[in-house]
């Protein structure tokens, strides 16, 4: 009796048949990376003493994968790689282009530069509650967030790094970190439940999650689709967590309340991950509702810029200062992204880039400080020029690229940020930006003249100038020389913004790395 045969299926429709390339690995190696290196951690939690040294090896490790990642993009243009063999959309994508690429890299610049303050700002309490595995957690949801390719994804590495940074803002357990924590989270949960109620709103219209399968979409659905109260759904989400206002007041109540080294982490971090997540959303998805939203999102970058550098002006808390110029510049990378274009969004990006570097670098000053001058109000620090040359002449250096002086990082894209607003005829909005350029050299050389350049009232020890250890100056010092060295010799860096900017303009190489020979309809 004859036994029929099964035709054989044919799963190229829907399954990837050839293996993954090593450059394909590539693109998930520093979330795989950070995740297997925190679990590894949590196992060794009772060896303390190891866990700087591994953490410090594996965050090297993480800027040495990022450095490769972003040199194949820059090469090659945008790469995916999808789980489970499954074709997109069906499969659930990791894509990186230079936009996230850069910001993956600089997150795990200022990672490791923490990772190295930390060995004189953790003790041994705080390594044995998990300061390190939290960490690398941290890293694994940022640079999960940076390279996703799928926007419930994005949601997901918002949690992971959501987590994790309750961890790191209650360790210690003390009052006010308690108090922090509880601000920080509260405003941060409602952000994250908008971020899910749009996300399920989003696949209820598209039938779909991945990014460049939306992108390709939104045309044929914009004429009878709620686009725009999708949008708002998402700016009003992503705004919040980058502390936009008006939704900006948690941050200042609890980015004092840490370990410093903490503080720095999230100035550098996780605002710009909502930044960017705002950015993917708004300029790569749905740029025609960018653009009717546009006002909107200069009026709130500009209130944002003025209510965090008055807010600066006002307080006298080191930390509590450099908390509202965190805010002052997420006003600047909205103006940016409000702006369009690609000295509007190439703005944004670097603004976004130079942020990350030199306000971690001012929280490392100001945990410098505290140890110096015993205190954290700049009414009471005083003679800290005195006391330590060398590490003031950093701080200033950092307070004149935070202001947007020149020759620093943050003079250029202040400088591309003024011009886009000029030249789409936006004279208040470039204004602002100037204005809060003054102030906020007002705010940071008030600053300096109290903390650092006042003679103190008590005497100077006669043994000299206080020493510092490495592990406190030597990633200050790193991240204030790389501010120059953006501010001298902008124009790599500056290249690939561009770049990166009208890939996000106009997505076809992004589209393309997802769906090569067209894909599923």
């Amino acid at each position: 009796m004859a036994v029929s045969t099964p035709a054989p299926v044919d799963l190229s429709a829907a399954l990837m048949l050839d293996p993954a390339s090593a450059v394909e690995w590539l693109v998930v190696l520093p979330v795989a990376w950070c995740l297997a290196v925190g679990a590894l951690l949590v196992m060794l939690r009772r060896w303390s003493g190891l866990q700087p040294a591994i953490a410090l090896a594996s965050l090297t490790v993480l800027v040495l994968i990022d450095v490769a990642l972003l040199d194949h993009v820059a090469r090659n243009g945008p790469t995916t790689m999808v789980m489970g063999r499954w074709l997109p959309p069906f499969g659930i994508a990791f894509t990186v282009d230079l936009t996230g690429a850069l910001f993956a890299l600089v997150a795990a610049l200022v990672a490791l530069a923490a990772g190295i303050f930390s060995l004189a700002d953790i003790n041994d309490s705080g390594r044995r509650y998990g300061f390190y595995p939290l960490l690398m957690l941290l890293m694994a949801g940022v640079s999960g967030a940076f390279l996703t390719g799928d926007i419930f994804n994005l949601y997901v590495w918002f949690e992971v790094l959501l987590i994790s940074s309750f961890g790191l803002l209650v360790l210690g357990s003390e009052r006010g970190q308690i108090d922090g924590t509880v601000k920080y989270g509260f405003l941060n949960l409602v952000a994250t439940t908008l971020f899910l109620v749009a996300t399920g709103f989003l696949y209820a219209v598209f039938g779909t999650l991945n990014m460049a399968d939306i992108a390709r979409k939104a045309d044929d659905l914009r004429v009878n689709a709620p686009l725009m109260t999708l949008v708002g759904l998402y700016v009003l989400a992503f705004g919040m967590k980058a502390a936009a206002f008006p939704l900006n007041f948690w941050l200042p109540a609890s980015y004092h309340t840490p370990r410093v080294v903490v503080s720095a982490l999230f100035a550098g971090l996780l605002t710009k991950v909502g930044i960017y997540a705002l950015i993917r959303v708004t300029v790569m998805l749905f740029p025609i509702e960018r653009e009717e939203l546009s006002f909107v999102l200069a009026l709130v970058g500009a209130l944002t810029m003025m209510v965090g550098v008055l807010g600066a002006l006002a307080q006298t808390d080191f930390r509590r200062i450099l908390g509202y110029l965190v805010v002052s510049g997420i006003g600047s990378m909205l103006a940016g992204i409000a702006i369009g274009g690609p000295g509007g969004i190439g703005g944004a990006i670097f603004y976004a880039l130079h942020s990350m570097l030199v306000m971690t670098g001012l929280y490392f000053a100001s945990g410098i400080a505290m140890r110096l001058g015993a205190d954290s109000s700049i009414a009471t620090l005083a003679g800290l020029y005195r006391k330590h040359a060398g590490f003031a002449a950093l701080t200033l250096m950092l307070c004149f690229a935070v202001s947007g002086l020149p020759p620093f990082s943050g003079f250029w894209p202040k400088v591309m940020l003024v011009k886009a607003a000029i030249d789409i005829g936006a004279w208040w909005l470039a204004a602002a930006l100037l204005l809060v350029g003054f102030f906020t050299m007002i705010a940071t050389g008030r600053l300096f003249l109290l903390a650092y350049w006042r003679d103190s009232a008590i005497p100077q020890a006669a043994d000299g100038p206080a020493r510092l250890s490495a592990a406190a100056l030597g990633p200050l010092a790193a991240l204030t020389l790389l501010a120059l060295a953006l501010g001298l010799y902008p124009e790599p860096l500056l290249a690939m913004i561009q770049s990166a900017a009208a890939g996000l303009a106009e997505p076809s190489a992004y589209l393309n790395s997802v769906f090569p020979a067209g894909g599923p309809q």
